[in-house]
């Protein structure tokens, strides 16, 4: 291929390399140049342009991409027409990509001039998805190269296995403490799980965490017809002799492997019986974030055989995430108990007041504020911090005498995250976690705010302490330091419920009685029925 400049007559047939612009000429990068370019060039006194040309034997970019894209297209692959030396390939089915690593690399290293690029292996793709894309550099290249790289795919470097397991069975182990609830949203997950590939739960059976129970279970699924079992256990998987894996040695299975080097899923079991694959989930696969359960779940429902080397192979790459309700290095715990501080948002505009500031109303004579400041400073309360914004003045004055400390928010006008991170940013250092609190709930007392800490417990996995009544969560709420970062994200009037959702794993929810976690006063009848209560 030869490249360079060239007088426009002599550059016919050659495909330019960068655009042109000149005497209102605009020739764009990869035009194939013709007589009708050339007369163009020369009237906008264009003396010399750089080209591409073809040789003997060459093939233009697109030739060679859709060439070899054709080549390492296998089953269930559909590729685009090339373009500008690019071969797309995309999913024609929902199923699991299975990647030829070996003849990847065999591909790329032909070459500098052609390129192949594919999604993970073994990840699930749905129909029209794209997978791969193959990519000349150069606008042509030498079809000795072409013909090599063709030769290199082997006749296929990537497939897309359908799904074949359509029929799940689900068990679940159960002993005192696991609320049914648990159960019931496991059910909803995994059935999430499953629709993509069009799999469903055809039975599912809640039993004692017994080896008993459980081979009996196996066995009426297995009889069921169900192509894939999951046995959900009330206790993680402690030993190849636990309850899971020797209910499956007890109906004549086998254990392929226990464990995973991927992180959430390391308490993971894969075994068969019948010929059917058991799988013991992992604690991680009770919630919807990705975790190794999903590697090896996903390769199941596409038949695909799930090897112990192929778990050991899975480390590089296997820490999926950070997991939140793990213990992280901090400093000793004073004798006193965890380092909390209490935050009171006191910056608001009592808008739905329709005038006066209601943190300034009076409860037998004490303003709200002042009652539930000084009810903070009662509890276990290392600190107790008061966001100030609206009548900044008047609410410090207000608390007047009392140990706390004020942080002024400029921005209290634009709603409750504003003074959340304004709260959250004078939290001392050294101070484990916060408790969120509202100005105008003058019945949250003492004992409640240290029973919120009392349950807070990070190395037990509780960082995030909830009031709950009648399955309704109240405030205040008390947050580990280990969500600081996703508080500091809130904006506009929006409050941090989404986040309790999110980390549900993490959520420790304290049974409270009465109203007040959820009595504020917002309103003028509120106030005037608190003074009436």
């Amino acid at each position: 291929m030869k490249f360079g400049p060239r007088r426009p007559a002599d550059a016919i047939g050659g495909v330019t390399v960068h655009s042109l612009r000149q005497n209102g000429l605009l020739l764009k990068k990869g035009t194939a140049i013709g007589a009708a370019e050339v007369a163009a060039l020369e009237k906008a006194c264009v003396a010399e342009i750089v080209v591409v040309q073809l040789e003997p034997g060459d093939v233009s970019e697109d030739v060679a991409a859709a060439d070899v894209a054709k080549a390492v297209a296998g089953d269930g692959v559909h590729v685009e027409r090339a373009f500008t030396g690019r071969a797309n390939l995309f999913a024609q089915r929902p199923g699991v990509l299975v990647v030829d690593r070996a003849a990847v690399d065999r591909v790329n290293a032909v070459d500098e001039a052609i390129t192949f690029a594919t999604l993970p292996a073994f990840k699930p793709v749905v129909e029209g998805e794209m997978i791969a894309t193959v990519k000349l550099i150069p606008f042509g290249v030498e079809g000795e190269l072409r013909d090599a790289a063709v030769a290199a795919a082997q006749g296929s470097a990537l497939r897309v296995a359908p799904y074949v397991i359509k029929r799940v069975g689900i068990v679940s182990t159960q002993l005192p403490g696991l609320a049914s609830k648990v159960i019931d949203k496991t059910l909803r997950v995994t059935a999430e799980r499953l629709a993509p590939a069009g799999a469903e739960i055809i039975a599912e059976r809640r039993i004692a965490h017994d080896e008993t129970a459980l081979t009996a279970a196996l066995q009426e699924l297995l009889g069921l017809g169900a192509e894939l079992v999951i046995v959900f256990g009330a206790s993680a998987i402690a030993d190849r002799r636990d309850v899971i894996p020797a209910a499956i040695g007890a109906i004549g299975g086998k254990i392929e492997h226990f464990g995973m080097p991927v992180d959430p899923g390391n308490l993971l079991l894969i075994g068969s019986a019948s010929g059917v694959p058991v799988l013991g989930a992992p604690g991680c696969a009770r919630s919807p974030v990705e975790n190794g359960f999903d590697w090896v779940l996903m390769r199941l429902l596409a038949g695909l055989k799930v090897t112990r080397a192929d778990i050991t192979g899975m480390g590089v790459g296997g820490l999926l995430m950070e997991i939140v309700t793990r213990p992280q290095p901090r400093l000793p715990v004073a004798e006193g108990g965890r380092n909390v501080a209490a935050i009171v948002l006191a910056a608001g505009r009592s808008t739905r007041m329709g005038g006066p500031n209601k943190l300034l109303a009076e409860l037998g004579g004490v303003p709200l504020v002042r009652i539930v400041a000084e009810r903070l400073q009662a509890s276990k309360a290392a600190r107790v911090i008061v966001v100030t914004g609206h009548q900044a003045d008047k609410v410090e004055a207000a608390l007047a005498g009392l140990d706390v400390a004020f942080v002024h928010n400029p921005a209290f006008a634009e709603g409750i995250a504003s003074s959340v991170k304004a709260g959250i940013g004078a939290v001392p250092h050294d101070a484990d976690g916060a408790a969120v609190c509202l100005g105008d709930m003058p019945l949250i007392d003492a004992e409640l705010i240290d029973r919120l800490i009392d349950a807070f417990d990070p190395d037990r996995g509780a960082l995030i302490a909830v009031p709950v009544a009648d399955g309704r969560r109240g405030n205040p709420v008390l947050w580990s330091r280990r969500f600081f970062s996703e508080l500091m994200t809130l904006d506009g009037d929006i409050g941090a419920r989404h986040l309790i959702a999110k980390h549900g794993e993490a959520v420790a929810e304290v049974p409270v009685d009465g109203h007040a976690a959820f009595l504020d006063i917002d309103t003028p009848q509120a106030l005037e029925d608190a003074r009436r209560g």
